[in-house]
């Protein structure tokens, strides 16, 4: 991840292309400008050019100049940073300041590209070996072009939120989650999850371990009696619960015509089963 800024003055959290899906997005594009180009040539051939020889390279050499250049520039310009490669592997073009490209910044890429880089004279050595020493991944058409390659589609870890038991929720607002890493979160996180998949011996055993380091870090410990999974449960809504917190009191305050709307009243609190705790669906 790194920190592009607007022209507005905004800073956006935005994630560089890695050079492995650049490369896949290269192939799908340079498959298909193959298949383009092997079309067009045998069109070509269909009408021979009057006996000129020197007409018909000149042709060939139009046919791999509008293939090779106008297909990069015409997607990029026409899709706004993106070629069939790049929406493939969810890759698009954007100007440093993240604003989209236009026929310019397509053009200089594209050119760039053509002649020097792909399948120009350095024959995709200079395009690798800038993107590898740019902390940005830039190739040289995005150095000239003042353009940067960005990863829209990003897999995120989805499952199941842990709940916060109610017995608990007056004891998790004392915890003191100071100490408590990301690392760990994203391990019980993880495990109240899978939790249901798990066998009766790995779900005991991890759910031990994980309890043990997350009341290492975490205190007050919890009420006598409370199951391990409620405990880990607890620790994560309360974290989770404080994250939401402090996210909102970044965010501007509500207007006052939106401070006068009325305000529906919250529903009553489930009242816990017998018991105290329900296993986790």
């Amino acid at each position: 991840m790194s920190q592009l800024v607007t022209g507005e003055a905004v800073a956006l959290e935005l994630r560089e292309a890695a050079l492995p899906s650049r490369m896949l997005a290269a192939l799908i594009d340079g498959a298909i400008q193959l298949v383009l180009l092997l079309a067009l040539v045998a069109l070509l051939s269909a009408f021979p050019a009057a006996g000129s020889a020197a007409l018909g390279v000149a042709l060939v050499i139009v046919i791999v100049v509008v293939v090779g250049l106008g297909y990069p520039v015409t997607f990029e310009t026409l899709m706004r940073g993106r070629t069939p490669g790049k929406a493939a592997m969810g890759l698009r073009v954007v100007r440093d300041d993240a604003g989209p490209i236009g026929f310019r910044q397509a053009f200089v890429r594209g050119l760039i590209g053509f002649v020097v880089e792909r399948p120009g004279i350095t024959s995709f050595a200079a395009a690798m070996i800038s993107s590898l020493l740019s902390s940005r991944g830039k190739r040289l058409g995005d150095l000239a072009a003042g353009t940067v390659v960005i990863q829209e589609r990003v897999a995120t870890a989805t499952g199941p939120v842990a709940q916060m038991p109610p017995p608990l929720a007056g004891w998790a607002a004392t915890l003191d989650l100071t100490h408590l890493s990301d690392e760990l979160a994203q391990s019980v996180r993880s495990f109240v999850a899978r939790a249901p998949q798990l066998t009766d011996a790995a779900r005991t055993d991890l759910g031990h371990r994980l309890t043990g380091a997350v009341a290492a870090v975490v205190s007050p410990p919890p009420p006598p009696g409370t199951p391990g999974w409620a405990y880990l449960s607890a620790v994560l809504a309360e974290r989770r619960l404080r994250a939401e917190r402090a996210l909102q009191a970044r965010q501007p305050p509500p207007s006052y015509a939106a401070a006068l709307q009325p305000v529906a009243a919250p529903p009553p609190p489930a009242e816990p089963p017998a018991g105290g705790f329900a296993l986790p669906s």
